[in-house]
């Protein structure tokens, strides 16, 4: 895909649960595709009720491709040993659109801040190697309005290009939303462009 930057990595599903243990504690890893930062809080919700004896439920999440946002969060530990420790596999996996999330039961013996950053790393590494890692490209949705008389040149336009069309109106005008691959669109919004009587606007 040489040349094209609308793809991205990410998950097609949650990871299953994986443990790291050091000195007695456990770590319990966990990644979910996340598509909205309103999917963080009961994700991490369920987590604390799954492992009540957990003292920190630690994660980092991140949204976006070309403008990404992201957080880490260290849930009380000290500053910088669980959530960015967490975040630096997500960049490492070179991965999108989902949050790792790691919960500790500490097992008696303290680990220093060296110990917390090497077994949060690692249980974050292991959750990723354990899910299912995907490639999706990113799509910009266009709606297509036309008189029906067109509707032949549209569709072949349409198949031509392998185009998804996501919902149709047909009444007295017919009306598409169709998906195009975002790096394609211009090109391929410009071949519609040139039918006399297609508009098009951006969904």
């Amino acid at each position: 895909m040489e040349g094209l930057t609308d793809t991205y990595k990410t998950l097609d599903g949650p990871s299953p649960e994986v443990l790291y243990k050091n000195k007695k504690s456990k770590f319990y890893g966990y990644a979910f595709p996340i598509t909205d930062e309103t999917e963080v809080k009961p994700i991490i919700t369920s987590l604390r009720r799954k492992h009540p004896a957990a003292n920190h439920v630690c994660y980092a999440w991140r949204l976006g491709v070309a403008n990404s946002s992201y957080r880490a969060n260290d849930d009380g530990e000290p500053k910088n040993s669980a959530g960015i420790p967490i975040y630096g596999q997500l960049q490492s996996f070179g991965v999108t659109n989902l949050i790792v999330a790691v919960a500790r039961v500490f097992g008696g013996t303290k680990l220093g801040v060296n110990g917390l950053i090497t077994s949060y790393r690692a249980a974050a590494q292991m959750a990723l190697e354990a899910s299912h890692l995907v490639e999706k490209v990113l799509q910009t949705t266009f709606v297509l309005a036309f008189d029906y008389p067109l509707m032949d040149v549209v569709m072949r336009l349409i198949k031509q290009h392998h185009l998804e069309v996501v919902s149709q109106r047909l009444e007295l005008g017919c009306e598409l939303v169709v998906a195009v691959r975002k790096d394609h669109s211009q090109k391929i919004m410009g071949k519609f462009k040139m039918i006399y009587g297609v508009r098009i606007k951006e969904f």
